[in-house]
């Protein structure tokens, strides 16, 4: 008799821990009602393993895009997709692979990072990258850097030769100098394209947000774009270590001296060797103030749900539509890159030989 009762018992409360977990059911709800971008691509128990995805910004995208520009913008994620992935197939380090993506697209002027960064109200350029080292927790950041051409490179730096982990402006910028990062004039970041979404930001008095529209034409025809705000890149390598790196020219006429998500550690980079590593992008503001990056993980560590399930319920219950997305991979290789707006710029590789970039759904 005392042996029927315990077993009634631990039937009781397995049918409790298995049901009304109010997180699975907004989750559910959740995948009802939202569009995700990619469900977890799980990878198996063979080694080697490894996994990296990269985003160069989420928001308000036309699918009427015109077919160069799409191609263009495919390409160029392909290209820093397969940077950090030869790294990783070669058996390099998460480090090295998130640092080589996010440089490619700083790089690259079809992305808000680097030299395709907006303007300030000032008519100025000023940079926010940081890089995070999940095995130990390591980050470097840096904030309001004028002239520094690959900011991510400047923010390893930080985190692996200086005692601090974050450096803003003129103190980035003394810090640089007893470094061999390269330098630029701060010229070097003017575009014509930036500068014409500038002229019309002050026309309307506007502050464009990373989800905001912006028009351009070609030929005749007017299409929406979205002010893309940052880009980053999330990774794990053969030796079970995860990083995650972030770099933004901010939002167009922003005021100066405005710092958003990219730069802060949680918020919009975070990567942690027991749950996974998370790059964010969307409105800066909106990810500061709910943590995102972190969030994720915690639901993680605290919880015991799926990077999928942690990162779609943040995206999705914490924060507004519209406000953007993450890219995420866990310490399993499981990638997630749920977002709430029209399109997503991303893509993800893993050892298993998927090799996927995409923009809307």
């Amino acid at each position: 008799m005392k042996y029927h009762w315990v077993i009634v018992v631990l039937f009781m409360l397995t049918n409790v821990a298995s049901s009304g977990d109010p997180l699975r059911e907004r989750y559910n709800e959740a995948e009802g009602n939202h569009t995700n971008l990619n469900p977890d691509h799980a990878m198996s128990d063979t080694e080697p393993i490894y996994a990296i995805a990269i985003h160069g910004g989420a928001g308000v995208i036309s699918e009427d895009l015109p077919e160069n520009i799409k191609n263009e913008y495919l390409e160029s994620l392909s290209d820093a997709l397969r940077a950090g992935e030869e790294i990783l197939k070669d058996g390099g380090s998460s480090l090295d692979a998130v640092e080589a993506s996010v440089r490619l697209m700083e790089d690259n002027p079809l992305f808000n990072a680097g030299k395709g960064a907006v303007y300030t109200s000032d008519g100025e350029h000023e940079l926010d990258a940081s890089i995070m080292d999940g095995s130990n927790l390591a980050i470097g950041a840096v904030a309001g850097v004028k002239t520094i051409k690959n900011p991510i490179v400047l923010a390893r730096k930080v985190m692996e030769e200086s005692n601090h982990v974050l450096f803003a402006t003129e103190g980035a910028e003394s810090f640089a100098d007893g470094t061999d990062v390269e330098r630029v004039d701060p010229s070097y970041f003017d575009t014509e394209r930036r500068y014409q979404q500038l002229e019309r930001a002050r026309e309307q008095g506007a502050v464009y947000l990373d989800h905001s529209n912006e028009s351009f034409t070609e030929g005749n025809r007017d299409f929406d774009e979205d002010k893309r705000g940052t880009v980053g890149a999330v990774a794990l390598d053969q030796h079970g270590n995860l990083a995650a790196a972030t770099s933004t020219g901010g939002m167009t006429n922003k005021q100066r001296g405005r710092i958003g998500d990219s730069p802060i550690v949680g918020a919009g980079t975070y990567a942690d060797n027991n749950t996974a590593a998370i790059s964010a992008t969307g409105v800066g503001e909106e990810f500061i103030r709910h943590v995102v990056a972190y969030q994720i993980t915690a639901l993680m560590e605290y919880k015991g749900v799926t990077l999928d399930e942690a990162a779609r319920h943040v995206i999705f219950n914490k924060l507004q539509p519209g406000d953007g997305g993450v890219i995420a991979v866990g310490k399993d290789g499981s990638i997630s890159m749920p977002f709430s707006s029209t399109g997503m710029f991303r893509g993800s590789a893993n050892s298993k030989g998927m090799f996927d970039v995409r923009i809307w759904k």
